[in-house]
């Protein structure tokens, strides 16, 4: 579902073709990242690992987590091992380069976020 400002003009099963977008037109594209399954906090957060030898059995793992006596939680924000990607992500201000009405083709100059083959979404920019 998108909102048009002429919505009245457009009736049910009407085409919404690549044509209503022209060159150096400033585009916001959203689609869902690339899923990366469920990562360590070193790969999610690029925290540091142990040390590898000497006998120690800390190389990956998450570290300290809480604090102690008081307040004796771990609080909220913590960097923890989690679920990665395959989440929304909207790429702002990317800039069209070419459009071509005959096959249905936008290109877009920037980083489109998604896997290959993926439903991507193009609007008009906000922040443009």
């Amino acid at each position: 579902e998108f909102r048009f400002e002429n919505a009245e003009e457009y009736k049910v099963k009407d085409e919404i073709k690549a044509d209503i977008f022209a060159e150096g037109d400033k585009v916001d594209v959203s689609a869902t990242s690339k899923g990366k399954g469920f990562a360590s906090a070193i790969k999610k957060y690029g925290q540091h690992r142990g040390p590898m030898t000497h006998g120690s059995k800390f190389h990956r793992h998450q570290g300290s987590n809480g604090t102690s006596a008081t307040p004796s939680r771990v609080l909220p924000g913590k960097g923890m091992p989690s679920h990665m990607g395959a989440v929304k992500v909207t790429t702002q201000n990317l800039t069209v380069v070419k459009v071509d009405a005959e096959q249905g083709l936008i290109l877009v100059k920037g980083a489109v976020p998604g896997p290959k083959k993926a439903l991507v979404t193009i609007k008009e920019a906000v922040k443009s």
